[in-house]
């Protein structure tokens, strides 16, 4: 849902009002609020959230966060899934994991939901490649494919089940196939 404030509103002043949910989205000055996550895209999110902290966390090498509320280069986004190397975490007066990431995430993971605008998630994905995101996935249950955009904003599809995924530099321990993924909607 698009939600056009009558005055034009600051990034400031869109991170003062309350959440929402699901969560809105403040992207050139404009509210949009994103689709409520339905079966698939929760299944996809929640075991691919797990699978690459178990992969990363252990080691401190980096860690995963569904929903994160990330706001840099004027937006303030919530990707599906934002990964972070562990010493771009940003921290609280007390070392624990601070409530603000004004930084975009290393790694920026988005699941198309029915009915959601490609374009929009697309653009998003680009906005945190063009701020120093290393990589990019954009999963599409429907169509069983995954595209990768690296951080020269170049496109890969992978549609096949045995085909490995690419992952950043800092998350070489996360392996996982196209197949393994589409296959968390089986279970």
């Amino acid at each position: 849902m698009v939600q056009v404030p009558t005055k034009p509103l600051t990034l400031e002043e869109f991170l003062a009002l309350p959440e929402t949910k699901p969560a809105s989205e403040f992207i050139d000055g404009i509210i949009l609020q994103k689709p409520m996550p339905q079966g698939k895209h929760s299944a996809l999110q929640g075991d691919l959230t797990s699978a690459i902290n178990a992969a990363l966390k252990p080691s401190k090498i980096g860690r995963a966060y569904p929903e994160l509320r990330c706001t840099f280069g004027g937006r303030s986004i919530v990707p599906d899934i934002a990964v972070f190397r562990a010493d771009r975490i940003p921290r609280d007066g007390s070392g624990e994991v601070a409530n603000t990431f004004n930084l975009p995430p290393d790694w920026t993971i988005e699941i198309l939901s029915p009915g959601q605008s490609q374009s929009r998630v697309i653009r998003n994905i680009l906005h945190c490649l063009s701020h120093g995101a290393e990589m990019g996935w954009l999963l599409d249950p429907e169509e069983g494919c995954i595209f990768v955009y690296s951080a020269d904003h170049l496109m890969q599809l992978f549609d096949q089940p045995d085909s490995v995924l690419p992952v950043p530099a800092f998350a070489g321990a996360v392996r996982l196939t196209v197949g393994e993924i589409f296959g968390w909607l089986q279970a």
